[in-house]
């Protein structure tokens, strides 16, 4: 970060006297919806059944999209549940994160390579849909960095699972607004996205739909240009972009990740699993192992107080690999999302046309989500890099000057609907009790950028690095 007066600059130099106007959003939100309760375990037996907790429905209602699609949605619903019906009858009961990596990634039916059901005819709204500003200010946030860091000549912005593709098209016009003082720097995009669909939507989004494919032995399976001519490209992993100096952002993205489930029970910690109703059989419910099981071992902490718990390996792999490459090549990364700082216990659930949809129900056609733990990603990391956070969104924003950004932008608005949306907006991304505390941001930075070296050998002197921005006490006021 800079000294105030040179953040005033930079804020207003990168955002503009008006802003693009983006048309206003349905209030529907994945993230503002009450968690439907968890269901109290039967007494564990071999394979005990967990009642499925009932699908629970929003107050307001929201339009479908349309009979075509809820037609196509019923197929795969059927094609991807005969696909684990089979499974299930062949190895028997799966963890939930087998059952998730299935219904949200499968090559064939997964949610997000043939749906991907973001925006208001899909099945959540996300922030950088709400309003431009958020990504603008998160755009802020990297120069920022960028500066405190001394002005490297090039860096990556890499986002994890990018959606549409909004939040980085509005980082890019700040970045564009900012060319003069990124003028000697080289930028370019690397976005890491598994959905073939959602691909294509960021492509059109982000170059126009000006892209080339790359053959299957390169590491980037696609490539193109900005609207203003930074290179883009795309790739199905993290560990197949190149190293170097690199800004991560993971928004939204560590939520959607394969989970374990774990209950505590009188014969000790069982895993949650997923099997075939007896009953019903066309349906899933949730059983109990019988006993202790590989991931049991594992994940489960001697001092855990906690009788229900749910834990990300995936998300551990990655943060690790993240703090890895920033202790080596430099950087950082921030991660928005919901989620706790392992306090929560049953967190896990389904969206769909944005209501609450049962988990078990419909898989393939759903969004299934559980709350980050922040605890767990910070522990994960294994100190090779200093962390920040977990801060309420709303903190984080109003740190980055969310409200003179929405000052100027009323200012600059001449007409009454215009200025209720900005209002609108502002609401939904700080108001307490609808995103702005249920959605927290987390960073990572090398140690050196929380410490200053200078310290060590001269104790006397008093000049402090630059605060991090958005982390900090408010600056702008």
């Amino acid at each position: 970060m800079v000294p105030l007066p040179a953040r005033r600059a930079l804020l207003a130099a990168a955002l503009g006297p008006a802003g693009r106007r983006r048309l206003p959003r349905h209030h529907g939100n994945r993230r503002l919806h009450p968690l439907p309760p968890r269901a109290v375990p039967l007494s564990p037996g071999p394979m005990s059944p967990l009642p499925t907790a009932p699908a629970a429905t929003a107050a307001r209602p929201f339009s479908g999209a349309g009979d075509q699609e809820e037609a196509e949605g019923a197929s795969r619903a059927t094609a991807m549940l005969r696909h684990l019906l089979l499974k299930l009858r062949a190895t028997g009961p799966v963890t939930v994160a087998e059952y998730m990596r299935e219904a949200l990634t499968n090559p064939g039916q997964g949610y997000y390579t043939r749906r991907g059901g973001i925006g208001e005819s899909g099945d959540f709204v996300t922030s950088p849909e709400i309003s431009q500003v958020f990504g603008e200010l998160i755009g802020i946030w990297y120069v920022s960095e960028w500066i405190a860091t001394g002005k490297p000549k090039a860096f990556q912005l890499v986002e994890l699972g990018p959606g549409r593709g909004t939040l980085t098209d509005d980082i890019l016009r700040v970045f564009n607004q900012l060319a003069s003082l990124l003028s000697k720097c080289d930028v370019s995009v690397h976005l890491v996205e598994v959905s073939p669909k959602l691909s294509e939507i960021q492509a059109l989004m982000l170059t126009e739909g000006k892209v080339q494919s790359i053959p299957e032995d390169k590491s980037a399976y696609m490539k193109g240009v900005s609207k203003t001519g930074i290179p883009i490209s795309w790739y199905r992993d993290i560990q197949d972009v190149p190293p170097g100096y690199s800004f991560y952002l993971a928004h939204e993205f560590f939520d959607a990740l394969p989970i374990h489930k774990f209950q505590k029970t009188e014969k000790g910690w069982r895993e949650v699993l997923v099997d075939i109703d007896p009953d019903v059989p066309d349906q899933l419910r949730f059983v109990l192992s019988p006993s202790s099981t590989p991931a049991t071992e594992n994940f489960i902490e001697p001092e855990e107080r906690r009788d229900h718990v749910e834990v990300c390996p995936e998300a551990g792999v990655i943060i690790q690999r993240l703090a890895c490459r920033i202790e080596k090549d430099g950087g950082a990364a921030l991660v928005a999302d919901y989620g706790h700082d392992g306090t929560k216990t049953d967190t896990f659930r389904g969206f769909r046309n944005h209501k609450l949809h049962d988990v078990l129900k419909a898989p393939g056609t759903a969004d299934l989500t559980a709350d980050v733990d922040f605890s767990y990603l910070r522990k994960m990391t294994q100190g090779r890099t200093a962390t920040l956070g977990p801060i309420k969104q709303r903190e984080f924003l109003k740190n980055m000057g969310i409200d003179l950004r929405l000052q100027v932008l009323l200012q600059n608005s001449r007409d009454t609907a215009t200025r209720e949306q900005l209002l609108h907006s502002y609401d939904m991304l700080m108001n307490p009790k609808k995103m702005g505390d249920r959605f927290n941001f987390f960073a990572l930075l090398p140690h050196h950028r929380l410490a200053d070296p200078d310290k060590k050998h001269k104790p006397e002197s008093k000049s402090p690095l630059p605060p991090v921005a958005g982390f900090g006490e408010l600056l702008l006021k």
